[in-house]
């Protein structure tokens, strides 16, 4: 596998140099990232159990699709990028919606991040390298089960969903 090279960014998420992934992730540089959060039409939400070969959060519950924004890429077209490659899920950039932006913060491991939401009933077809399973889950139940155990859950998952989901009465994102 080819090494994959980072856009370094600074505080206003300007690209100001390129690094390879180790670098950034060993010096904690400010990179940038995306997660997409998948909602099907009951309002349960789509979560992914990384798989345990991950370098950062191996076995946590994450969002839907997470990944990081390659050099030279933008967001829009990162995060349908990953959709394809994690869960087998083909859309155009165009067709995702922005929902919430994350300042760069040890929770996000430096990461800005922009979060999307897209509504999808699956089935999904898990890359098996990045992802152990998948499971739908209401999103009652997954703030009581983030609350109960939190460590289950990648940071970055839990900042969000914490600040901008929980905080809405557990309703899905609208």
């Amino acid at each position: 596998m080819s090494e994959e090279f980072f856009d370094v960014v600074d505080a206003n998420d300007d690209v100001i140099g390129r690094a390879a992934r180790r670098e950034v992730h060993a010096r904690g540089l400010w990179h940038r990232a995306v997660h997409v959060w998948v909602f099907n039409a009951a309002g349960r939400t789509f979560l992914q159990k990384r798989s345990m070969s991950k370098d950062m959060s191996p076995g946590c519950w994450d969002a839907a699709c997470s990944g990081h924004v390659d050099s030279g890429e933008d967001y829009d077209v990162a995060a349908a990028r990953e959709l394809g490659e994690e869960i087998g899920v083909r859309v155009a950039a165009g067709d995702l919606v922005r929902w919430r932006r994350v300042e760069a913060c040890a929770q996000t491991g430096w990461e800005f991040l922009w979060v999307y939401r897209l509504r999808h009933e699956g089935p999904f077809v898990l890359h098996a390298g990045e992802i152990e399973r998948g499971e739908w889950i209401a999103p009652a139940d997954l703030t009581t089960w983030m609350r109960e155990k939190p460590a289950e859950f990648t940071p970055a998952f839990r900042l969000v969903w914490e600040r901008f989901v929980a905080g809405e009465n557990g309703a899905q994102p609208g």
